[in-house]
């Protein structure tokens, strides 16, 4: 399968993966465990031959799941993009697998030219765990206020300073970030937080569910939510929900991609 060459000219692809995330120490490589992107640079390296450089739109932590994560790597490899997902899947774990890969533009950078993130949060709310789900979403047994919760959230959709909803930050020369829309839906015995927007601070998706949490159990007053973005002080929110409730859903991109346009335009639903 690598039927390439020296003189080959270079190519960046685009993939999209999806993966659960249960046993790995998130995406990024780092020393003393294993990674989405070491897996995904070993099996390259299996079909190409080539050490690819490999740059992903979202660093998802230990324990966060993907449904659409979008990646990109250059290669000389010939192997035509749509035969790629083959190939790699091949050669990586049954967890993660390529849904997709097409031939990007030289310049195009998966994480710096994201213009979105789609965040999706499980909590299976009903009164016995999960036996096959356990690591898939965060089980809540107690009553939940889903109108106070959705009321709550409509507090945080549009551009501010999430500082209070944020860790880690810091280091960071803003913590102003844009929320596109918050929809809390009911599925059966899931309870589903869809979170778009154009940037994110280090665990804002989960610090936002956890707050919400206090709203829906009514420790927390859904009017409380702008008092607390105000004081831009994170021991006023809520906790950091587990991470095996969030998936990064889909990234968006200000050119779309011939599989993309047969999608409806950035919605979370």
């Amino acid at each position: 399968m690598r039927g390439h060459s020296p003189d080959s000219p270079l190519r960046n692809l685009r993939v999209t993966l999806e993966y659960d995330g249960t046993a790995y120490f998130g995406w990024q490589a780092q020393r003393g465990g294993g990674t989405v992107q070491q897996k995904l640079v070993a099996a390259i390296a299996a079909v190409t031959s080539e050490v690819a450089i490999v740059y992903a739109a979202g660093r998802t932590d230990a324990g966060v799941h993907a449904m659409g994560q979008v990646a990109n790597f250059r290669t000389r490899s010939r192997i035509p993009a749509d035969r790629f997902p083959f190939a790699l899947n091949a050669h990586l774990p049954r967890d993660i697998v390529v849904l997709a890969c097409e031939e990007a533009s030289p310049d195009f950078h998966a994480q710096f030219h994201a213009r979105g993130k789609l965040y999706r949060y499980r909590i299976l709310h009903r009164g016995v765990p999960s036996a096959l789900d356990w690591n898939r979403c965060w089980w809540i047994h107690t009553p939940l206020d889903l109108d106070r919760m959705r009321a709550a959230a409509a507090h945080l959709v549009g551009k501010q300073d999430f500082k209070a909803l944020g860790t880690q930050t810091g280091k960071k020369k803003s913590t102003v970030r844009e929320i596109t829309s918050l929809d809390i839906v009911q599925e059966g015995d899931s309870v589903l937080f869809d979170v778009a927007g154009t940037g994110f601070l280090y665990n804002m998706v989960r610090t936002i569910v956890g707050t919400l949490w206090w709203v829906g159990k009514g420790a927390l007053s859904p009017e409380a939510l702008p008092e607390i973005l105000q004081s831009r002080d994170r021991r006023r929110a809520g906790p950091v929900a587990p991470a095996q409730g969030l998936y990064l859903m889909r990234v968006f991109y200000e050119t779309a991609t011939p599989s993309e346009r047969k999608e409806a335009t950035w919605t979370s639903r």
